[in-house]
């Protein structure tokens, strides 16, 4: 009797009832970011945006004094410096912060650039076919025949480090699979009713490849987008750590990293910290991308 009591109950307060309002589409995406679990690895992303508000102290300000001070939870830690200090007595927390900064910012503006360059070319190749599709699938050919690393590191060397240079170095290397992505997928849409329709009504082909083409890349360019902010970050902290990246006295993870290495083994906490809020970053960067690929999925439930 009463668990029939309590599923009539349970069925009358159902949003099918009556009873209860139909959550807003609006409501459904806000349960769902707050519940999918790799939202939570954001706040990463939130404490670099930040940074200027919650660093407890300069960067830039050395105070040797207080060199290699050990993070809190060693016993001649302190609070002052919850992170501990570097070889010149720089706030090891603020430095991170701030480091996030510089990669995200690395990361998003040459993605930029070479989504622009992949997307361009794939679209192109996609809509066109033909001759257009020979000569773009002859270019990519000859960037996957460099490897990206190399080709980062002798351009940098012969041209000089800086954060303007990485940004290029990386924006010019990484447009392969935005190309591949976009070229594949322009190639099924211009075969749909929708684009025949356009056509019909005597719409241009750089209307059709902007106004219908493009907005169908955003979802399966999502997941490309944030693997290249991941490889991008990953290029300039490697980049630093040779010395061919971000230059000193600039905070970058990388360069962090390269300048504990002659504590490693005395003071490992110099490098490892940095190296594991790095693999944390681009961990997050990747699960946001699949919880914002969930977000914007159809589903047929909703």
């Amino acid at each position: 009797m009463k668990t029939s009591m309590a599923g009539t109950m349970k069925n009358s307060m159902s949003p099918e009832s009556g009873l209860l309002p139909e959550p807003s589409p609006w409501q459904r995406v806000f349960r769902r970011v707050l519940g999918h679990h790799s939202m939570t690895l954001g706040v990463i992303v939130v404490l670099a945006i930040l940074a200027p508000l919650i660093s407890p102290h300069d960067p830039y300000a050395q105070d040797v004094s207080n060199r290699l001070i050990p993070p809190v939870w060693f016993e001649k830690g302190h609070w002052d410096h919850l992170l501990g200090t570097d070889k010149l007595g720089r706030d090891y927390f603020s430095r991170l912060l701030y480091g996030a900064r510089v990669s995200l910012t690395i990361g998003l503006v040459s993605v930029m650039l070479s989504g622009f360059i992949g997307i361009t070319l794939g679209i192109l190749a996609g809509y066109f076919g033909g001759r257009v599709d020979a000569l773009v699938s002859y270019i990519l050919t000859v960037r996957l025949a460099m490897p990206v690393i190399l080709v980062a590191l002798a351009l940098a060397s012969l041209i000089g480090g800086s954060v303007k240079v990485v940004i290029v170095l990386l924006g010019l290397l990484l447009w392969d699979r935005f190309l591949i992505v976009s070229r594949s997928v322009t190639r099924q849409l211009r075969e749909v009713e929708f684009i025949a329709a356009a056509q019909t009504l005597g719409a241009s082909s750089w209307f059709i490849m902007l106004r219908e083409i493009l907005p169908n890349l955003l979802g399966p360019l999502t997941v490309v987008v944030t693997l290249e902010i991941a490889h991008a970050i990953l290029l300039e902290a490697t980049l630093s750590f040779l010395g061919l990246g971000v230059q000193p006295p600039m905070p970058s993870w990388g360069l962090m990293v390269a300048e504990g290495k002659a504590y490693m083994f005395f003071q490992p906490w110099v490098i490892l910290i940095p190296g594991v809020v790095l693999a944390l970053l681009v961990l997050s960067i990747n699960l946001v991308g699949d919880g914002l690929r969930d977000l914007t999925a159809l589903d047929g439930r909703n």
